[in-house]
């Protein structure tokens, strides 16, 4: 019976995962409350950080899965771009190319932020903070809401890719949603909201590749010295959180509107009032 209900917190994690990665309301923040119910507290997650790298794998290959024509035709031009003159001139051919470099130019803060300061943040991490910034992802899709009837512009711009890089590097804060931020950042820029949700994720799956790499390495450290590990409910929380994943791309893209996001906002702020209760109980 114990093994059963392990089982089910693994999927369960795994369809949290799946779903919070993509809607805009932090998948790391639902996690840590998510480890309080299962485990006790944020510190008695002992394999939690491992779930999470490996259920982000899932959505990294649900993204992956959706945008793959996306991602093929621009590895295809950019290729083509930089190794065949004639190439050079086709506008398409030319257009791909310097959206993978403003793609680029948008993950080096999140980048360097991300390798200098994330165990520095993950040891301050507490319910109080993952509670300010799941308040202030609430905030963040409040003042996009509001920012529903602008005139949108056509095309990601060189500024663009620079402001949505600034707002996305935010995103390392636990309970601050990397989505949510960058809807923020593109919104901000009177991009088009389908614009900027490709633009977010494609740049999710740059930065996805260097820490899926990573994960693997950790995955098969951790399992080598750790044998009674539960391998097969690893394996269920990664498939789950494919499956949620690659669902709930599908689903944002058909039905979430700019309009919509309030709702979006007054969940945050009531998910950072429960880490508050957790916190101050």
């Amino acid at each position: 019976m114990d093994y059963i209900i392990e089982l089910i917190k693994y999927i369960i994690l795994g369809i949290i995962q799946g779903v919070t990665e993509i809607f805009p309301v932090s998948s790391s923040g639902h996690v840590a409350i998510a480890s309080y119910v299962m485990f006790g507290s944020l510190e008695a997650r002992n394999t939690l950080t491992l779930l999470l790298t490996i259920t982000n794998m899932g959505s990294f290959l649900a993204l992956l899965l959706f945008y793959w024509k996306d991602v093929t035709l621009l590895i295809k031009d950019t290729y083509g771009f930089i190794f065949n003159k004639l190439l050079r001139n086709d506008a398409e051919v030319k257009h791909n190319f310097f959206y993978v470099l403003k793609l680029i130019v948008a993950i080096i803060p999140i980048g360097i932020v991300g390798y200098f300061f994330s165990d520095y943040l993950d040891q301050f991490t507490t319910y109080l903070t993952i509670g300010v910034a799941l308040s202030a992802t609430a905030l963040f899709l409040f003042l996009v809401w509001l920012l529903r009837n602008v005139q949108f512009q056509h095309d990601i711009t060189w500024k663009n890719s620079i402001v949505i890089g600034v707002f996305q590097m935010f995103a390392v804060l636990p309970g601050l949603s990397r989505s949510g931020i960058t809807m923020v950042g593109g919104l901000s820029q009177k991009i088009e909201l389908k614009k900027i949700l490709r633009f977010s994720f494609l740049s999710y799956l740059i930065i996805s590749v260097p820490v899926s790499l990573l994960g693997i390495k950790e995955a098969i450290e951790f399992i080598s010295i750790n044998p009674d590990f539960n391998v097969f409910g690893l394996i269920l929380a990664f498939i789950f959180s494919f499956i949620l994943s690659y669902l709930t791309v599908k689903v944002m893209y058909q039905f979430v509107k700019v309009k919509n996001l309030i709702w979006f906002a007054i969940y945050a702020l009531l998910l950072g009032g429960v880490s508050f209760v957790i916190y101050f109980i």
